[in-house]
C-alpha cells in the first residue's frame, strides 16, 4: 500500500510546539471556562503565542483536546488558514476520536497526534496508530513513563503530596497499586538484562514499535533528562521485543488511566458540521 510520506521539520532553529483549546484568555492567561476551539478564538490564541514567544510561526500547533461544541472541519480549516498566513506550519491533535482524526485530516493533513501511549496505557493502539499508520502521521507519546510510575520511583507506600495529580489517578489508588507493581517488576527485569535503567526500556520500548512514534518523556532535573536520553542506545531484537511484549500481556494493568473527568475529554468525537 502506498502510504504518504511522514511528517518532517526544519530543525535549522528551534523548534515551537504549542496547543490551544482552552478558553484561555490570551492577554492575561485567565480561564474564562472548559474547552473552546471556537475559530476566532484560535486565531487569537495564536496571535498571542506568537507575540509572547517572539516568534514568526509555530511549527507544530495542537488542538490540546476535542471541543464537542465545534465541528473539527472548522478547526481543521481555520488551522489550514493559518498555515496559509505562514503563522503556522503543521497542524496536530491530541486525544482525538478516531472518526474525528479522519475528519480533520481531509481538511488539513494532521501532521501528529499527541495520545498517552506507555507500557501501561495501551488505548492508543486498537484505532489511532493503525490510522496514523495507514495516513502516515506521526504519533507523539505523552506521559511515556507513567508518570514516573515506570522507573521504579513509587512503591507501594510513596504518598502524593497535595497537589500532585498522581493522588487522583486510579493507577495509584491503594487497592491498584500493588498490581501494578508487578509490571514495574517486568521493566525491572528487563533493565537488568539490557544493561540500562528501567526509563530506558520503557522509552526504548516504545520507539521500537515504530519508526513515526516518539515518547515525549517530561522532566525538571538534569540527571533525569540525561538518562532518558540514553535510551536512544537500547536496541531489542525482534525476539526480544516479542518476549518483552508477551510480558506486558501476561501482566494486566489495575484501575483507569486518568481520573473519570479528564478520561472523558480522550476520543471525542467532534459534532457533524450543518451544512
Amino acid at each position: 500500500m502506498n502510504r504518504p510520506p511522514l511528517p518532517t521539520f526544519n530543525y535549522g532553529r528551534d523548534t515551537l510546539s504549542s496547543k490551544f483549546g482552552w478558553d484561555i484568555d490570551p492577554e492575561t492567561g485567565k480561564m474564562m471556562g472548559g474547552l473552546n476551539s471556537r475559530p476566532e478564538h484560535i486565531r487569537r490564541a495564536v496571535d498571542g503565542m506568537l507575540k509572547r514567544l517572539r516568534t514568526d510561526r509555530i511549527d507544530l500547533l495542537y488542538q490540546h483536546r476535542v471541543d464537542p461544541k465545534v465541528p473539527i472541519e472548522d478547526v481543521a480549516g481555520t488551522v489550514r488558514d493559518l498555515i496559509a498566513q505562514g503563522k503556522v506550519l503543521h497542524f496536530g491533535l491530541s486525544e482525538p476520536g478516531p472518526a474525528t482524526l479522519r475528519r480533520a485530516h481531509a481538511v488539513q493533513p494532521v501532521s501528529a497526534v499527541q495520545n498517552e501511549y506507555s507500557m501501561m496505557a495501551h488505548d492508543p493502539e486498537a484505532q489511532i496508530l493503525p490510522i496514523c499508520k495507514e495516513l502516515g502521521i506521526g504519533f507523539v507519546c505523552w506521559s511515556p513513563l507513567a508518570m514516573a510510575f515506570l522507573t521504579g520511583a513509587i512503591d507501594q507506600n510513596t504518598p502524593f503530596g497535595q497537589g500532585d495529580f498522581r493522588g487522583m489517578v486510579p493507577w495509584f489508588a491503594p487497592e491498584n497499586r500493588p498490581g501494578n507493581l508487578a509490571l514495574v517488576a517486568v521493566v525491572q527485569d528487563w533493565a537488568r538484562r539490557k544493561d540500562a535503567t528501567p526509563a530506558q526500556i520503557a522509552l526504548a520500548w516504545l520507539m521500537a514499535q515504530e519508526p513515526w512514534i516518539v515518547p515525549i518523556p517530561g522532566t525538571t532535573k538534569m540527571p533525569h533528562m540525561l538518562d532518558n536520553i540514553g535510551a536512544d542506545t537500547v536496541r531489542f531484537t525482534p525476539e526480544e521485543l516479542r518476549e518483552l511484549n508477551a510480558a506486558l500481556v501476561r501482566t494486566p494493568v489495575h484501575g483507569a488511566r486518568l481520573p473519570p473527568m479528564v478520561l472523558s475529554l480522550s476520543g471525542v468525537e467532534a459534532p457533524a458540521k450543518q451544512k
